[in-house]
């Protein structure tokens, strides 16, 4: 891992709202919500503005995988609207690079938060996740004898 940046250096990217964003939980759950950018998919959105300063980060060899996402969300954003999304550098602890976000379309303050994501070696990563599948794995009952 290298880190070429600073506090408060700042990766953008936009968004375009489509209708596959808004809230829908299913038909068991309740089913649609409304016709405005779901705090889930705005969360996906800004944990890839974080990525963005990963991306920059990590040895080929290394991956990052996210620790953290808080999102207020204060105003809706439309399908057909832009975000514009900005991940702002706050702290390398270690491993442990931290973020504050923020959603806007235009002037408008859709949402603002933080991230946090670790970067690790992909070998690290692949055995930790192969243990846990194996802690999880159901056992087979014994057969009939």
């Amino acid at each position: 891992m290298t880190n070429p940046f600073q506090p408060g250096d700042i990766k953008t990217t936009a968004y375009l709202v489509r209708p596959a964003d808004f809230a829908d939980f299913g038909p068991s759950t309740g089913g649609f919500v409304h016709q405005v950018l779901s705090t889930f998919a705005l969360g996906r959105e800004l944990e890839w503005v974080a990525r963005l300063f990963v991306l920059d980060m990590k040895a080929s060899d290394e991956e990052g995988i996210g620790t953290e996402l808080v999102i207020q969300h204060h105003a809706p954003a439309f399908a057909g609207e832009t975000l514009t999304l900005t991940a702002t550098f706050v702290a390398l602890d270690g491993p442990r690079l931290r973020c504050a976000v923020e959603a806007r379309v235009g002037p408008r303050l859709v949402a603002t938060g933080h991230t946090g994501q670790r970067i690790v070696a992909r070998a690290r990563l692949a055995a930790r996740f192969a243990a846990l599948q194996a802690e999880a794995a159901p056992t087979s009952p014994e057969p009939p004898q």
